[in-house]
C-alpha cells in the first residue's frame, strides 16, 4: 500500500515558514541554500523541486519516491502569485481546499472533499507513495493518516513562525522510529522517520 509521506523542509526549532508564512526559499526567504544541499535533493528527491529549478539545474529524472503531490490552499497560492500555476506538472497535483471554485492550471486538481477521505483513497491506488508538502493546515488535518516524516532540518532557528502542524491537529501521541539520516557539510540534516504501529 501507498504512504502517505510529509516532506518538508524545518527549521531545529519546528518551523516551516515565517509568521507571514511567504516561502523561506523564495527571493526574500530565510532558508539557507547550500551547494551540497541542492544536490542532495538532485541525487536523491529529484521529483521534489519545482519545475523552475528542475529546469535550471537540468534535471529530468523521474520520481524516485513519489508520484503524487499534495497542498492546501495557501501553499499553492504562494506558487501563483509567483506566476506559477503547477509547480510539480511532473506530478499528480492536488490542491485541497474549501474556498477555492477554480484552479488557473488544468492539470491541477482541485479538492473540496475530506482530505482524510482522499488520502485513504488515494493509499489503495497503485503508484509511488503520496507526498504531502503542505502547510500545516493541510497536515494539520492529515496527521493521523501520516505513515513516514521526511524532516530536512536546516541549521537555523526562527523563534515564531508556523510549525509543522497548524494547532487544528488533535492532541494524538506518535512513536517514530529513525530509518535513515543523512548529515550535510552544510549543517542541514535529512532525518526519516516511519510511524510505529498503534
Amino acid at each position: 500500500m501507498r504512504r502517505l509521506v510529509y516532506y518538508i523542509a524545518t527549521t531545529l526549532d519546528g518551523f516551516i515558514a515565517g509568521p507571514d508564512g511567504a516561502d523561506p526559499t523564495g527571493p526574500d526567504g530565510f532558508w539557507p541554500i547550500a551547494e551540497d544541499y541542492v544536490q542532495h535533493l538532485v541525487a536523491e528527491y529529484p521529483e521534489t523541486l519545482p519545475v523552475q529549478a528542475r529546469q535550471a539545474l537540468s534535471v529530468t529524472a523521474d520520481g524516485v519516491h513519489f508520484d503524487t503531490v499534495l497542498e492546501g490552499r495557501r501553499s499553492y497560492e504562494i506558487g501563483v502569485a509567483a506566476g506559477i500555476n503547477d509547480a510539480y506538472p511532473h506530478l499528480r497535483h492536488l490542491v485541497f481546499s474549501r474556498t477555492l471554485t477554480e484552479i488557473p492550471d488544468p492539470a491541477v486538481e482541485l479538492v473540496a472533499d475530506d482530505p482524510v477521505a482522499t488520502v485513504r483513497e488515494l493509499k489503495q491506488q497503485e503508484g509511488k507513495d503520496i507526498w504531502l508538502l503542505g502547510g500545516a493546515e493541510l497536515a494539520g488535518s492529515l496527521y493521523a493518516e501520516i505513515d513516514t516524516l521526511i524532516l530536512k532540518v536546516g541549521a537555523l532557528t526562527l523563534g515564531e513562525g508556523i510549525p509543522l502542524f497548524s494547532r487544528q491537529a488533535t492532541f494524538d501521541p506518535r512513536t517514530w522510529t529513525l530509518v535513515d539520516h543523512t548529515a550535510l557539510r552544510s549543517g542541514a540534516v535529512f532525518l526519516t522517520y516511519t510511524r510505529v504501529n498503534d
